[in-house]
This record gives structure tokens, C-alpha cells and sequence, in this order.
């Protein structure tokens, strides 16, 4: 038995454990320990709860199954697993709430108010428990899937680097082929992933991958498989179930966008361009406005408090620094934070350009001596960015966006970087919750191009949630 068989049946009981105490808790709450209390329907006998909560379970249990949430490609990284969690249950509530009312149900509100938020908290806690178990078991080499990696050389080095870099996923290149290419071409395999053929043959494909245990075949580009081959392996690796996966050269662009569309027999992919615009930048900017005032509301004591400990630790400079930086479409903006540096940072800066550890046009030093005492413990914490959220309620920043650059750094930007300016920038972004002061200019400047091109309302959500225990942690922070 694979072990992605083993890990569907794990979550098969575990989700089922969750459901039978979701439900159970309910009842008690609502209902005490009366097993007799039924629901009144119009026009018919009334059933009892217990028979309710017992097919609320099943439905439950079976629509998870159904929303894809238990698809053993999605266990163990991204927001997939989390999402169809989420939709699958608000899903079997809300068909329950239109039956109830075409029915003439008197169901009990109190009843549905805590099975719903309680049995999805404990099936997101256990997935959760799970992925912590899975990458660990993945980090000493266990429950991986070996990938057999078909295309060109610069196409296989590319997907090699990549599951390379992301090893939570499982995804280990058991070797690379080079389906129909030249002989030169058959001497650039990745490194010590080695090269496993180059025919065209779908048998002889099948042959590598029942020699070498192969669990999935990713085809990228540049191979010289015909369509009719093609099709014929994709039958081949379903009899011996084996996955088939399309890499295609286009990176950095998430899944939501990736639209298919069949011609012929032929899947089209159609990929969307997100818009800062429409109902989506409405529902943005309102999450902004409520979380920032909120912020500054629910935070006012702290805010009071850092501003007596900065004003005692360091008397001689303000409490808050302002500095100008790059927003919206290049438009310009003072930037609160709390001062965590002495009052002449900005002179002692040129002093230490030979410590700069940043790259690119960042300048960042690990132990920077010009950070006061107040000012690191701060900086661990991100407590001196809390000002931030003032310039988020007065909408020149968002809670999510792109890191807020100054306007020497956008003047050193190459053309692509520029991207970054078509949105506000944010308190917290993918460069906080993926490292903070550890990641190089390229990676950080990566993450902020992919979420221009990939933002959405839900994946701002995310990365709040990921922010918190990033702070928290202290991970990456200078």
C-alpha cells in the first residue's frame, strides 16, 4: 500500500472523528442530554436529533470526500487542502439551511451555530496536525513521490530546481528523460538526477517507470512526443495508476488563474489576468478599513505604551519616524512606523555600506548598531510597524501587499520590478510570511511579483493568518 493510499484512509477516520464530536457537542449544548428532542416538520412527523446528527455526520463525512479535500495530491502544502475543508462544509450547512426551509423545518439555529464553526475549526486542526506530520516524515525522506521528469534540458532543469525547493511537497526527481531529443541534448541531465531514455515509445516510457518505481510522470516542455502518443501513455500510467502532470513554462502563476477549455478534444488553458478593480478591490479596500480600525482601536493601550518606551529609551528623537516611500502606480507617501533607530540613522547609514548584507538595491544589516534596545525587541515582534495601519485606513497602504519601497530603491528597479507598484503596498505581504529579513532581493522581489499577479481576497486572508504566526515566531527578523 502507497503511502498516499495510507495518509486518504488516516484522514477517512480522523475527519470522521471530527464531524461525531462537531455534532455531538452541539447536541449536548443545545439540547442537553434529552435524546427524546426532535425537529417539528411541517405536515409531517418530527424527527429525532439524534437521527439528524447521524446523517448531518454522513453527509458531512461524504461531501468532504466529494470536494476533492481527502485528494492525496493536495495533502501536505498550499491552501487547497484548507480551501475544500472550508467549502465543503459551509457547503453541506447551507444546502441543510434551503431543505429546512423548503420543508418547513423549525431547525434549531443554536444548534447549527456550533456544529459549523466547531467541526470546521477541528477538521482545519487536524489537517493541520497532519502536515506537520507529513513534511517531518518528508524532511527524513519518507512519503515522497518519485517524479519521472520528461522535456528538454533547460525545461527538466527547471522543474528539477523547482521540487528541489520545495521538498514539503514530496516531490523527489527520480530522473529525467529526454523524450525524441538530439544527442547533445542528452548530456545536460540535472546534475545527479539521472538521464532514463529518450524514445518516444510509450512502452518503452511505461518500461522506465515500472524499473525505477516512478509514482508520476511530469511532462514539461520541449519533449517530441506526438499527440497520439501522448494519449496512449496517459492510458498506459492510468492502468499501472500512476499521476500524469503537465508542467508547462509558466511559472509563478497560481492555480485559480488557469482556466481550461476543451476544442476539439484538445484542452485549451486560458490564463486570467487579476484587476485591482471591480467587486474584489471593494471587498479589499473594505477588509482594510475594518481591520485597521479595528487594529487601532482594539491596540490603542500597546500603541501608548511603545510610545512611553521609545520616548524613554531614546529621549532625544521623535517616537515615530516618517519616511517617504513609493506606492500606488509611483504615487509618493510618509510611512509611519514607531523609531526603532537612533535619531541620525539616516547619516551613520553611509558609514556602514561596507557591512550591507542586503542584495539588490536593499541595504540591511543583521546586527545593526544604529537600532536601539527598544527598537530590536520591536523589530522581532514587527511592533514597530503597528503605526502602519493608520496609513492603511487613510488608504495609501493595505494590510496585504507588496513590501513599501523607498524611492531610491524604485529608481535602481529593472523594468519588470516596476509591476510592483500596481498595488498599494502592504503591512504584511508573502515576503513577511515567507522569511522576512533572510530573503535575498531576487526572492523577495519574486513573491511580490507573484502576488500582483496572483492577489485575491482569500489569499489576503491567508497570508494575514500566516503573518500571525510569523510574528510570533520571530522568524527572520532583523
Amino acid at each position: 500500500m502507497t503511502w498516499n493510499t495510507k495518509a486518504v484512509q488516516v484522514l477517512s477516520v480522523t475527519d470522521a472523528i471530527a464531524i461525531a464530536i462537531a455534532v455531538f457537542v452541539a447536541q449536548t449544548l443545545r439540547f442537553g442530554t434529552d435524546l427524546d428532542e426532535t425537529l417539528p416538520i411541517r405536515g409531517n412527523d418530527p424527527i429525532a436529533y439524534g437521527i439528524i446528527s447521524s446523517g448531518l455526520g454522513v453527509i458531512w463525512w461524504v461531501t468532504l470526500w466529494l470536494g476533492g479535500a481527502r485528494t492525496s495530491r493536495i495533502l501536505g502544502a498550499g491552501n487547497d487542502e484548507y480551501r475544500k475543508v472550508v467549502t465543503s462544509s459551509l457547503a453541506v450547512f447551507a444546502a441543510i439551511a434551503i431543505l429546512a426551509y423548503a420543508v418547513g423545518a423549525q431547525l434549531a439555529r443554536g444548534y447549527v451555530l456550533i456544529a459549523a464553526p466547531l467541526g470546521i475549526l477541528l477538521l482545519l486542526m487536524q489537517r493541520l496536525m497532519f502536515r506537520t506530520w507529513i513534511v517531518r516524515r518528508r524532511t527524513l525522506g519518507r512519503a515522497l513521490i518519485r517524479a519521472l521528469i520528461i522535456g528538454d534540458a533547460k525545461s527538466t532543469a527547471h522543474l528539477v530546481e523547482t521540487m528541489d525547493g520545495a521538498r514539503n511537497y514530496g516531490y523527489v526527481p527520480a530522473g529525467i528523460y529526454f523524450a525524441g531529443l538530439p544527442d547533445a541534448q542528452k548530456l545536460a541531465a540535472h546534475r545527479d538526477v539521472p538521464l532514463l531514455g529518450h524514445s518516444t515509445d510509450p512502452e518503452e516510457i511505461l518500461r522506465v517507470v515500472r524499473e525505477h518505481a516512478i509514482d508520476v510522470v511530469a511532462m514539461s516542455t520541449g519533449h517530441l512526443i506526438w499527440p497520439r502518443n501522448m494519449r496512449k501513455l496517459g492510458w498506459l500510467l492510468a492502468d499501472e495508476h500512476v499521476g500524469l502532470m503537465m508542467a508547462p513554462a509558466l511559472t509563478d502563476i497560481a492555480g485559480p488563474r488557469f482556466h481550461t477549455q476543451p476544442l476539439n478534444g484538445l484542452p485549451l488553458i486560458h490564463v486570467s489576468t487579476p484587476r485591482m478593480r471591480g467587486p474584489a478591490a471593494f471587498v479589499k479596500r473594505l477588509l482594510d478599513i475594518v481591520g485597521s480600525a479595528l487594529g487601532l482601536l482594539l491596540l490603542s493601550p500597546l500603541l501608548a505604551v511603545l510610545a512611553l518606551v521609545v520616548k524613554l529609551d531614546s529621549p532625544q528623537g521623535p517616537v515615530f519616524f516618517a519616511q517617504k516611500r513609493v506606492g500606488h502606480h509611483g504615487s509618493t507617501f510618509s510611512m509611519y512606523k514607531f523609531r526603532s533607530m537612533v535619531p541620525n540613522a539616516e547619516e551613520l547609514k553611509a558609514q556602514l555600506m561596507d557591512r550591507n548584507e542586503g542584495q539588490g538595491v536593499l541595504f540591511k544589516i543583521a546586527d545593526d548598531p544604529r537600532v536601539t534596545r527598544v527598537g530590536r525587541f520591536m523589530r522581532r515582534y514587527s511592533l514597530d510597524e503597528l503605526p502602519q495601519l493608520w496609513n492603511v485606513l487613510t488608504g495609501n497602504m493595505s494590510l496585504v501587499g507588496p513590501r513599501p519601497p523607498l524611492d531610491d530603491e524604485v529608481r535602481r528597479y529593472e523594468e519588470d520590478v516596476h509591476r510592483r507598484l500596481l498595488v498599494k503596498p502592504g503591512i504584511t505581504g508573502l515576503w513577511q510570511v515567507s522569511g522576512r529579513s533572510d530573503l535575498s532581493w531576487e526572492e523577495s522581489t519574486r513573491l511580490d511579483l507573484y502576488y500582483v499577479e496572483n492577489w485575491s481576497v482569500i489569499g489576503d486572508i491567508i497570508v494575514l493568518c500566516k503573518t500571525v504566526r510569523a510574528v510570533f515566531t520571530a522568524v527572520g527578523a532583523h
